[in-house]
């Protein structure tokens, strides 16, 4: 296990924007082929040379599933969401699927391989949720100290999990691969959390407010810049 704001942000807000416009004259966007931040057609041919049909098929029922989830209700969809990454990737260490001792993969890489650690699982769900519109400061990657063994186990191990805050004063639910149920942080005695963060930034324990910029994450970066070779403009 291991581990935007200012100008930059705003010109690729700009840029995207000059983009979708640009796409929506050419009647692309009313072919579904692009949704928010992600170029879905790019990403089908980028699945497709690097992992093959069967790849390039599952970003397709990604698409298709989102598309299917936009009217609903938020909890639903993080329920839906959940169900749909927990049953269709299978759970595997970095050293099995990228023969590195940690790897932070896209959501593109793990649909492609069709396995991944929980860290794998937390970004396929949350750039997921918030295509969509979940909204940012909802949702935190939460690491954890995961007690296994029972309860009066003193052995722990680290883990990740998507906590979804309704409220900024509520308790989270928790979203983990390891349980598909949804259930709140109350209710899950075996995690203690370390650290959390998001766009706005890392947050320790369960503070409510960033303490250090979000960019500071060394593998956050290089996560996000090959989301953006892949067809991704945060």
């Amino acid at each position: 296990m291991s581990h935007f704001a200012g100008p930059h942000l705003f010109r690729s807000i700009v840029a995207a924007c000059r983009r979708r416009v640009a796409l929506g004259l050419a009647g692309v966007l009313a072919a579904g082929l692009v949704w928010g931040g992600f170029e879905i057609e790019r990403m089908r041919q980028v699945a497709l040379q690097r992992y093959g049909a069967a790849a390039a098929d599952a970003v397709e029922l990604w698409r298709n599933s989102v598309g299917g989830w936009r009217d609903l209700a938020e909890e639903e969809q993080l329920r839906r969401v959940n169900e749909f990454f927990n049953r269709r990737t299978r759970f595997a260490d970095d050293t099995v699927v990228w023969a590195q001792a940690d790897y932070w993969a896209t959501p593109l890489e793990t649909l492609g391989r069709g396995a991944g650690d929980c860290e794998d699982f937390v970004f396929a769900k949350y750039f997921t949720l918030r295509e969509l519109g979940v909204a940012e400061g909802r949702l935190r990657m939460t690491y954890v100290r995961a007690r296994i063994g029972g309860p009066a186990s003193s052995i722990t191990q680290a883990h990740m999990v998507l906590s979804y805050y309704p409220t900024p004063e509520a308790v989270p639910l928790v979203l983990d691969n390891l349980i598909t149920e949804i259930r709140p942080a109350s209710a899950r005695p075996d995690l203690a959390p370390v650290f959390s963060f998001n766009m706005q930034g890392v947050f320790v324990g369960g503070a409510a407010q960033a303490s250090t910029p979000v960019d500071r994450v060394s593998r956050w970066r290089e996560l996000i810049l090959r989301m953006r070779s892949e067809g991704y403009t945060p």
